[in-house]
């Protein structure tokens, strides 16, 4: 349970670098689309949801970036219900600190829509997610917790190895 829990905090925190990646290369191919003399409106956006053909071939990047955004909270209360196994010290806490991250990032990700003064709040809170899921990667147990991490230890100083 401590490596699933551990490998969650290292799945979430790929989500949140591919996210990062995502959003810019979205962005650059939008950018490129308009100075090319696009026009981005909303008719072009909807007929490119429903299944037409997308305006730039970098608009996939929006998609996978919403599907990613929807995944990611599935992927953190998964984590919450294994770090009651883990038995690590505050290993709840933190699963509990990144789930709740992760709800506000996907509420102020819907909230950009209504008020684009979001995305700063978005973007920081991707930024917190980042670490919260690096402290769950990186979790380790206390000193003594567990018993045989310092036990494996001296048996490997003692072997020459």
């Amino acid at each position: 349970m401590r490596k699933a829990y551990n490998v969650l905090g290292w799945v979430i925190a790929g989500f949140v670098m591919l996210q990062a990646a995502l959003i810019a290369w979205g962005v650059g191919g939008e950018n490129r689309f308009i100075e090319n003399g696009g026009v981005m409106d909303k008719a072009l956006a909807e007929a490119a949801e429903g299944g037409g053909e997308p305006p730039f071939p970098e608009a996939i990047a929006f998609e996978i970036h919403s599907l990613n955004g929807i995944l990611m909270p599935v992927v953190a209360l998964i984590l919450v219900g294994i770090s009651f196994g883990a038995k690590l010290p505050k290993a709840r806490r933190n699963a509990g600190i990144l789930f709740g991250l992760i709800f506000v990032q996907h509420g102020l990700g819907m909230a950009i829509v209504d008020s684009p003064l979001f995305g700063l709040a978005h973007g920081l809170n991707a930024l917190l997610v980042f670490m919260a899921a690096l402290m769950v990667a990186r979790h380790k147990p206390a000193s003594g917790v567990g018993g045989n991490d310092e036990a494996a230890d001296v048996e490997l100083t003692s072997a020459g190895l």
